[in-house]
């Protein structure tokens, strides 16, 4: 795994379903839905002391409920946001939104139909907010404000929260604690992904809560990791194709050693979207079922 990671290891030692107090103004509340693609789960966070915003409600599932129940306590919750609509992030929003009232906020809707080989969920089709935000848009409670932060690439529709007080970034899928993020055409895209990583190394979070793995501690050095990570990915299908390796399966095969035979057809969506950004730059050309150097 390129990059750093922080080291709470009581972060992920807790048990599914406790809430968590992982750092001011946030509480933590794994939801049960462990997998090769989720990690230990969707991680859900509650932010505030009084009055409450849930970031990632997370699946719809009735013993993640009656968790996040347990550790909201009776309090109001003010706002339900969302980082993007992977069927394990969003769906809880709606029930939530019926048990305490709060308006869903955050990132807009998106369903795409997509049949190819992923490494996450699928897109929630019963996600509806009441407010999309834009970027540097806010929502604000008596003591948390959370400001937008548009970061497109795992989605085009993907945003993370700035908690304006503590200095900390809900990073959703842009940025995981556990592994590099899926970049999976159609929808997502590889010259947006690094966009946005680039985007968040010149901000100054202290750090990160991803939605999927440990906190990040050293967040600038981590995300300086996975883009090196992806130029060095870059470089090697440059050199597959040098070699005329060109397609996608051989890569995948060179590229991937080792790998779990579950996240293969997902290793290919990946090593597309590096072929559609390289091709974007006029670096490589699509020949039928395979690629080649530009002439």
């Amino acid at each position: 795994m390129p990059g750093g990671r922080g080291h709470l290891a009581n972060m992920i030692e807790a048990p599914v379903g406790e809430a968590l107090a992982v750092g001011p103004l946030v509480t933590r509340v794994l939801a049960p839905n462990p997998s090769p693609f989720t990690y230990t789960g969707t991680q859900t966070y509650l932010v505030g002391t009084e009055v409450l915003a849930v970031i990632d409600p997370g699946p719809d599932d009735p013993r993640h409920m009656d968790a996040l129940l347990a550790a909201i306590a009776g309090r109001p919750v003010q706002a339900i946001l969302c980082t993007h609509t992977h069927r394990d992030h969003s769906p809880a929003a709606a029930p939530l939104k019926a048990l305490t009232g709060a308006e869903i906020v955050g990132c807009a809707p998106l369903t795409l139909e997509d049949a190819g080989p992923r490494a996450d969920a699928a897109f929630d089709t019963s996600y509806a907010p009441d407010r999309v935000l834009a970027d540097g848009e806010r929502v604000a409670g008596p003591d948390w404000t959370l400001t937008a932060v548009a970061t497109p690439g795992h989605t085009s529709n993907h945003l993370c929260f700035a908690l304006e007080e503590t200095g900390a970034l809900f990073s959703g899928d842009h940025v995981m604690g556990w592994s590099t993020t899926v970049v999976a055409p159609p929808d997502g895209d590889m010259a947006a992904y690094m966009a946005s990583l680039d985007r968040l190394m010149a901000r100054k979070d202290s750090v990160y809560f991803p939605a999927h793995g440990e906190p990040i501690e050293k967040p600038q050095r981590f995300v300086r990791g996975l883009m090196g990570h992806r130029k060095q990915r870059e470089g090697q299908i440059l050199r597959l194709l040098r070699q005329h390796v060109g397609a996608i399966p051989a890569m995948v095969e060179r590229m991937y050693v080792g790998l779990d035979p579950r996240l293969t057809g997902a290793a290919g969506r990946s090593v597309l979207a590096h072929l559609i950004d390289l091709q974007a730059r006029g670096l490589v050309v699509q020949e039928g079922e395979g690629w080649t150097l530009a002439a």
